[in-house]
């Protein structure tokens, strides 16, 4: 329960902090937008199984690669794209959090 609470809290929670705490003029167009980057589990789709507990999807889904989670924390640089890039790095934190609890 505990790992279903910092997973979910970090991808639904942590942008209605941000959104509502840094953007208050445009807070509800910045939080859809934070909470788009739950798009990159699209990639998902194209594992067998397509869910598993007990897998961490960083370095194993195509958009969850350490390639693009570089790229990701590249879009933070200019300003255009920052808000698209913090979205996608809240994914992958919530993702690694989640990974933390995986048994090995």
């Amino acid at each position: 329960m505990l790992r279903f609470c910092f997973h979910y809290g970090i991808h639904f929670i942590l942008p209605i902090v941000i959104a509502f705490s840094f953007f208050k003029e445009r807070r509800i167009l910045v939080l859809f937008i934070l909470w788009g980057g739950l798009l990159i589990d699209l990639d998902h789709l194209l594992s067998n199984p397509i869910y598993d507990a007990n897998r961490c999807s960083l370095g194993f889904h195509p958009l969850h690669n350490y390639y693009a989670v570089a790229c990701y924390f590249l879009l933070l640089i200019p300003k255009k794209t920052r808000l698209v890039g913090l979205a996608l790095v809240i994914h992958i934190l919530a993702d690694f959090v989640d990974c933390l609890f995986i048994p090995h």
